[in-house]
């Protein structure tokens, strides 16, 4: 099937993805690269980008790749700037940086804390603002901040981790409201257990067997299930959803006793 006879399709659309490199941003930015986007890929690392835009999804003349950092407003001003100097408008922000480090809450310094919520939440911040008043400006955005399971129920020993993705889910709320009136919807998408090399330990631990055990479908998700939430999102079709945090989990959050 051709991208143009799909009910829902991104022709047309530029896409910014910010941690765009690597584990679930890497599968959005190739899936959403299929559906006919123009994507922009970013993160700290230069030799990612490069490499990631060497993926067949990717075609000349509608990718691109800019380094930024998430930490540093000026970097994502240059990715803006760089992003409607070569495609002339943005209608697609997804926010996929992130980071975590699993620590005892009594031995977790204060440096470690706000590094965490620096790059999760004021990371999301920063991006929101500064491409999201180009989408207000215009009249017209789809913002998809990652939030995550942490969202919504504790995990053990990232207290750091979950204080960041409930603000993510907080601040994709707020901002959904404010800019409604200018056409811009913000959502969020709470991934389950997806695999990537970023994971792999967990996935391999007796931590990885009782997620899957507390999950109804009894398995970790596929990069897919989450590209065609987020296509859902970035559509221009998807008009009237604003400030939701979608579960793509497998059941994880629904369910009670499974066994």
């Amino acid at each position: 099937m051709q991208s143009g006879d799909r009910i829902l399709n991104l022709e047309g659309m530029t896409a910014v993805v910010i941690g765009g490199t690597s584990g679930l941003g890497k599968a959005i930015s190739l899936g959403i690269a299929a559906y006919g986007a123009n994507v922009v890929v970013s993160s700290r690392s230069a030799q990612t980008v490069q490499e990631t835009l060497q993926e067949d999804a990717f075609v000349q003349g509608k990718s691109l790749g800019v380094v930024s950092d998430v930490t540093d407003r000026g970097s994502l001003v240059h990715l803006r700037d760089s992003v409607l100097e070569m495609f002339g408008s943005v209608e697609i922000l997804i926010n996929a940086a992130g980071v975590t480090k699993r620590t005892p809450t009594l031995e977790v310094d204060e440096e470690s804390w706000s590094q965490i919520l620096n790059v999760n939440l004021n990371g999301t911040l920063r991006t929101s603002q500064i491409f999201g008043e180009e989408m207000v400006r215009k009249g017209f955005g789809r913002i998809i901040n990652i939030a995550s399971l942490a969202s919504f129920v504790a995990f053990q020993e990232v207290a750091a981790y979950g204080a960041s993705k409930a603000g993510v889910a907080s601040l994709t709320k707020s901002l959904a409201v404010e800019w409604a009136p200018f056409g811009v919807t913000v959502n969020a998408i709470a991934p389950g257990i997806f695999p990537t090399e970023l994971n792999r330990k967990i996935i391999d631990s007796p931590r990885g067997a009782e997620l899957v055990m507390r999950t109804p479908m009894k398995r970790f998700g596929n990069a897919e299930e989450l590209v065609t939430t987020a296509v859902y999102l970035a559509a221009r079709e998807t008009s009237f959803t604003t400030g939701q945090i979608i579960a793509v989990d497998g059941g994880f959050l629904a369910s009670g006793v499974n066994q």
